[in-house]
Order: C-alpha cells, then sequence, then structure tokens
C-alpha cells in the first residue's frame, strides 16, 4: 500500500512551489539546466542513469534505478543580468559595436531605447524542489516529482521604453519598473516498468502551471490588437497538460544509454497579456529530445555522454522575429516575439564513488545560441545569453537512510552584441548574463 503522509507531503510540497516558484533558474534559453541536486553537480546529464527523484525531470525511465526514495532540496539562484544600449551605431575592427554613449533623445519622440547601463533588480531567488518514488513490485514503481522547469526575469527601475511613448496619449507613457516575470513549474507523475532486467521504460504525465507579469510596456500598446493587455495587469495564471517518455537500456558492464522526449505542452492563454504575447496570449512549453550515454569507464568512475534539442521554434510567442513593422500587430499569430530559435545543449560529466558513503560529480555544457544579436529588441527583458556552464556537486551517506548533497553550477558570463531593429531605426548594444546556482538536498531511503 502507498502510505498516505508521503503523497500529503508531496501535494503540499507542490503547493508551496507554486507559490514561491519565481521566473529564473539556471538556464538554456529559459529552460532549466538540470533537475535536482545530483543532476546540476553533472551540468544536467544523465540521460542514462537514474540518480534521484528528480531524475524523471531529465529521463522518467531513470525512477525505475533508485529505489524507494524522497527527495527535498533548495536552490539559492544569483544572476547578474541587463543591457548596454548605445546612441548610434558604430564600428570596430572586431566587428562589435563601441559604446558610444552620447546625449539621450528627448522624452516623447519616436526614438531608440536611452543610452546607457541598464542592470536588473533581483539577484538572489529560492527555488523548491521535492521528488518521492515507490518500487511497487518487482518491474514497476512510481512517484511524484516537482521542480520549476525554467523562466524568465527582470525588473529595471527605469522607464526602458519611455522614448516609444506618444505624448498625445497619456495611456502609453512608459511607466517603471520595466520587465517581465514568468515561473513555470512541472508536477509530474512518474511511472516506470522494467521490459527485461535491463530495458526499462517510463512514461511520466506533467501539469504545467505557469505565471506571468509584465511592467512597463505601455508604449507597444499602440501596435497591439488589445491595448488594454499588454501591460501592466499584475500577474495572470496559464495551466497545461504534456507527457515525457523514457527509456534505459544497460547493453553491457560498461555502457548504458537512453532517451527522453518530452511532448509540446500545451497551455491555457494569458488573458491579461492576450495584447502582448502572440497568438492571443499563448505560451506552450516548447518540446525537447535527449539522448545519453553512461560509460562505466572503471568501477568508481561513470562518465556521462548527453544531448539535447529545445524546439523553442515551435512557440510563435519565443521564435516570431522582434521586428516592429506595421501591419503587424502585438497578440496576432504574427505578433512580435523574441526571435528565439531551437537549441542544441551538449553536455559531459563524471561522478565519483570514492568511498561507499562520499560521491563526487563535475560536470560542463555548452549551448547554442537562443537568439541571434539582431534580435535586441524585447530580450532586454529576457537576456538569455549565457551558453557554457560547468559545475561540481557531492553527495553524503550519513546513515542507511538519510543523505545529503549539495551542488554549484556556474553559468559563465556571456555578451550578445548587434543592433535593435525597430520602427525608428537600428540601435547597437548589447546584453549580458552570469548565474550562480547553489543547491541542497536532503534524501530519505524509506
Amino acid at each position: 500500500m502507498i502510505k498516505k503522509t508521503p503523497i500529503a507531503l508531496a501535494v503540499l510540497t507542490a503547493l508551496g512551489s507554486v507559490l514561491i516558484s519565481v521566473g529564473a533558474h539556471a538556464t538554456n534559453g529559459y529552460s532549466s539546466n538540470g533537475f535536482g541536486t545530483a543532476s546540476k553537480g553533472v551540468a544536467g546529464a544523465g540521460t542514462a542513469i537514474g540518480q534521484d527523484t528528480l531524475s524523471s525531470g531529465t529521463n522518467p525511465a531513470g525512477m525505475g534505478m533508485i529505489g524507494d526514495r524522497m527527495d527535498v532540496g533548495l536552490s539559492f539562484f544569483i544572476p547578474t543580468r541587463g543591457f548596454t544600449a548605445n546612441s548610434i551605431w558604430t564600428g570596430s575592427p572586431d566587428g562589435h559595436p563601441v559604446l558610444d554613449q552620447g546625449p539621450p533623445v528627448p522624452y516623447g519622440t519616436a526614438s531608440p531605447i536611452p543610452p546607457g547601463d541598464y542592470t536588473s533588480k533581483n539577484d538572489l531567488f529560492l527555488i523548491p524542489h521535492f521528488g518521492w518514488n515507490k518500487v511497487l513490485d518487482d518491474k514497476s514503481t512510481i512517484g511524484i516529482s516537482t521542480a520549476g522547469n525554467g523562466g524568465m526575469n527582470t525588473e529595471y527601475d527605469t522607464a526602458v521604453f519611455r522614448n516609444y511613448s506618444d505624448p498625445r496619449y497619456p495611456s502609453t507613457w512608459a511607466s517603471s519598473p520595466t520587465g517581465i516575470d514568468l515561473s513555470q513549474l512541472w508536477i509530474g507523475v512518474p511511472y516506470t516498468y522494467k521490459i527485461t532486467p535491463d530495458h526499462i521504460l517510463g512514461i511520466m504525465p506533467v501539469l504545467v502551471i505557469q505565471r506571468l507579469k509584465a511592467e512597463g510596456l505601455e508604449p507597444f500598446s499602440a501596435f497591439s490588437n488589445n491595448p488594454d493587455k499588454v501591460s501592466n495587469n499584475g500577474y495572470d495564471w496559464s495551466y497545461g497538460m504534456g507527457a515525457r517518455l523514457g527509456w534505459i537500456g544497460n547493453i553491457n558492464d560498461m555502457v548504458s544509454l537512453g532517451a527522453s522526449y518530452q511532448t509540446h505542452t500545451w497551455t491555457s492563454k494569458f488573458s491579461e497579456y492576450k495584447g502582448l504575447l502572440a497568438e492571443g496570449g499563448d505560451f506552450d512549453v516548447p518540446p525537447t529530445l535527449q539522448l545519453g550515454v553512461a560509460l562505466r569507464v572503471i568501477p568508481d568512475v561513470t562518465l556521462l555522454l548527453d544531448y539535447q534539442r529545445i524546439w523553442y521554434g515551435d512557440i510563435p510567442s519565443l521564435h516570431n522575429t522582434n521586428l516592429m513593422a506595421m501591419p503587424i500587430q502585438l497578440g496576432t499569430d504574427d505578433g512580435v516575439g523574441f526571435g528565439w530559435k531551437d537549441q542544441d545543449i551538449f553536455r559531459i560529466g563524471a561522478i565519483w564513488r570514492f568511498n561507499p558513503s562520499l560521491t563526487l560529480r563535475t560536470g560542463y555544457s555548452h549551448a547554442t545560441p537562443a537568439f541571434n544579436g539582431n534580435q535586441g529588441l524585447f530580450n532586454v527583458l529576457a537576456p538569455a545569453v549565457t551558453k557554457d556552464h560547468v559545475s561540481v556537486g557531492f553527495s553524503y551517506n550519513i546513515d542507511k537512510n538519510n543523505e545529503i548533497g549539495m551542488s554549484y553550477m556556474y553559468a559563465l558570463k556571456a555578451k550578445e552584441f548587434g543592433q535593435n531593429q525597430d520602427l525608428s531605426g537600428p540601435q547597437s548594444g548589447y546584453l549580458e548574463m552570469d548565474q550562480h546556482d547553489i543547491e541542497f538536498n536532503w534524501g530519505y531511503r524509506f
């Protein structure tokens, strides 16, 4: 029988995560670079193994390898993000723009973002996670997992888009702060089945809960098919369902293979921002594919090689170009988006079982760019330019039931140079970001 206490705890933790989950994570694009402390210790790798009860976020088949277990953890996420806007486009020998601050243009004229350096507030986020797994018999398991799937967050303490305001219409005057706050939480129920002793299949229905707030975007209401649903409407919520499928196969004593696929997750529309997002407020979760290899090179050391593809191009609100050009309007099917494209991520990790109690981890991941430098306009709201992550971590068995773990992941500082094509002409500048993620976990085997 499945005891009531873990289920009640799972529900309470999931609800608590919904309330305090925040819109920023160690990311590729806006998707989390790994789920759970063990996964983050190897930079998100692990499609071909099971590590803890958050393994379902990478590959639900991994839950068939971990036994009866519960995990509770908390991440301290510290991002630094912002952008620089130049007054004119100038070139340098290496092709990057030369910073030319120049005089700001008068308020109320159709002109670029006021020149200067902009840094987002909010540089500390607390992100919880929870997982539970129960062995039903010698072939099957069932569990529950919940964690932040990803998000975007910026808050600039100035009216970034004030020069786009029309002085004749106060409703278009930009306010401050300027930014967006998007959070995505997933709650999954993974089920695994061993079709043979060496091959495990997993399926996980996934409930996605999203929250969005946009501020300081009033000037763009003039270019929207729903001017009152563009900015400053508080938090709006969206819900959807999808599924993640997975397989892990032990080929021999040295090699394991894994594959995982998450379906396109259709979600309800953000009705309060149907004049901002394409397709009348639609913001689905893109499909992803993950492939992995685990190589046991010596008995105590396992090397991980992973590949992931995220189809951001399937989501018009993300994929549509930044170019502001009439007659295209915000909120329509072809409305302005973030200009993102499909992203590929490559990961390598190592797990060293130093002794029966202590396991050490390290990893590195590299992602292709989420967007090009000519897609700067709305990406000042989501400067997702990080591409390289390095990580370390460990887990320690206190006794046969209790385990503690920690991981540290650093997203190397990255800059994306380019220009912003909009109604007032090109403007040069760059976006930049780096990230620190420190996570702690308590695991209990029962």
